[in-house]
């Protein structure tokens, strides 16, 4: 059983498209938006805050745009204009059917296919102007600064050569050239049907122009070893290495994310998830 949608969120829903079958709705939660998902109709994305109020605009703009790449899979279309309601902005985007694997299956033929439209997808001017720079949540430009400034010195001493070795294995990656970079191919984000084919990918809001091996990474949630299927051996070796980094990155993350008045204890907490992590996966090596 589902917990009941509030009221407001209902009634934007509604206004937004009116005479649609509330009845059937449900909530899911993302990074910056309720999502009231009225399934086989449309799901309503509804900021959270200010921040991702003032973003909406660029991330609908962004899912047109990429939904008229002639794309081998759909990608949610808006379907209303961004409305505000009060302080807080609210579109309504198509419904993508289809269901999340259980990690570890996928099929390498759709993964590799999904890939490849990804690098193929032009990067026009317009398009670059509503994507995320790369590590937008974790520092951006200051990337590298963030994490040898600020994460590294909270691990233990036993972590800490470890991690530095992961970013500078980073670093010493050859250049490639940028290509669409989804972010977060992984888990409900990518829609399968009945036929092990891929139906729809949904969640663009991290997406980015920068090296495509990071969707390698991403989609290693469906198995390494079909990641190790689909993508050439050079591809493969840099998802990996992107892998190790990420493994840490998300601390950088949690270090600027000041929203919450507890954020010191949030942070405390999760250093010690990530050293829980680490102790447990930290010798990690590509199958």
């Amino acid at each position: 059983m589902t917990d009941p949608i509030p009221a407001d969120l209902l009634e934007i829903a509604d206004a937004l498209l009116p005479g649609a079958p509330l009845d059937t709705a449900h909530l899911a939660q993302g990074s910056f938006h309720h999502v009231v998902a009225l399934p086989g109709v449309a799901a309503v994305r509804i900021a959270k805050g200010p921040a991702a109020s003032q973003a909406l605009d660029h991330r609908t703009e962004r899912l047109r745009l990429i939904a008229a790449s002639n794309l081998p899979f759909l990608v949610p279309e808006p379907l209303t204009p961004v409305t505000m309601f009060g302080d807080r902005a609210a579109v309504a985007v198509s419904w993508i059917s289809g269901r999340e694997l259980p990690e570890g299956e996928g099929d390498p033929a759709a993964i590799g296919a999904l890939l490849k439209a990804l690098r193929e997808v032009p990067l026009t001017p317009e398009l670059r102007a509503v994507l995320t720079p790369p590590h937008e949540l974790s520092g951006g430009a200051r990337w590298v600064e963030l994490m040898t400034e600020a994460v590294i010195p909270r691990l233990p001493e036993k972590w800490r050569d470890d991690a530095r070795r992961r970013i500078d294995d980073v670093l010493a990656l050859d250049p490639v050239p940028d290509a669409l970079v989804h972010g977060d191919l992984c888990g409900s984000n990518v829609h399968w049907g009945a036929d092990g084919t891929i139906i729809g990918v949904l969640d663009w809001d991290t997406a980015h122009a920068f090296d495509p091996a990071i969707d390698a990474m991403w989609m290693g949630w469906h198995g390494w070893e079909n990641v190790r299927e689909a993508v050439d051996s050079d591809t493969y070796r840099r998802a990996g290495v992107w892998y190790r980094a990420f493994s840490v990155e998300p601390l950088a993350a949690a270090f600027l994310d000041r929203r919450s008045p507890e954020h010191a204890m949030y942070l405390d907490r999760y250093v010690r998830h990530l050293i829980d992590w680490l102790e447990e996966w930290g010798d990690w090596q590509l199958p």
